[in-house]
């Protein structure tokens, strides 16, 4: 399937045994967020995942969103969807190590409450800083529906020495 690519936007999708991959590379500008969610709903309704192209769109625009606002000048980052057994992640790569808090709930704050949103759509969610502290991963898993057409997991994804839930998004295939 060729998904369009608009000008400044770099699409990587590959297929291995037991997972699909889809990352895209860009900067996050606003004009390119919409760009982006129409890419990893295409994707996901490519993969036969369209129950969860809602929360995977909101939870992506949510995180690039924070980029957009809260990196320096250096706006590259890469989205990757990982659809590994039953489970999506969706990740949000940065350059920038500092990692986003959740806040507390005020019904009088007009803004910050993306990270209360994904953390509220998603089964699981974390950040964490990059080896080498070049930046950040922050991702969040939406279940996937039973018929996905993936090909069926011979293991459990481990959990990672503080507890984590699903897949570690540095370990995942590039």
């Amino acid at each position: 399937m060729s998904l369009p690519r608009p000008q400044g936007v770099a699409v990587v999708i590959t297929h291995p045994a037991s997972s699909r991959h889809c990352a895209v590379e860009f900067q996050a500008l606003p004009s390119r967020i919409g760009q982006v969610r129409h890419i990893v709903s295409t994707q996901l309704r490519y993969w036969g995942l369209d129950p969860l192209i809602d929360a995977a769109a909101l939870g992506v625009t949510e995180l690039l969103a924070n980029v957009h606002r809260h990196t320096g000048p250096d706006k590259h980052c890469t989205v990757e969807l990982v659809l590994l057994w039953d489970r999506l992640t969706v990740s949000v790569r940065d350059h920038d190590p500092r990692l986003p808090r959740l806040r507390p709930k005020n019904s009088l704050d007009t803004s910050g409450r993306g990270l209360a949103l994904v953390a509220a759509l998603s089964s699981s969610w974390g950040a964490r800083v990059q080896r080498g502290g070049s930046g950040k991963v922050v991702w969040f898993t939406l279940p996937a529906p039973p018929a996905t057409g993936a090909a069926p997991a011979t293991e459990p994804p481990p959990a990672d020495a503080a507890g984590a839930i699903g897949p570690d998004p540095e370990q995942l295939p590039a």
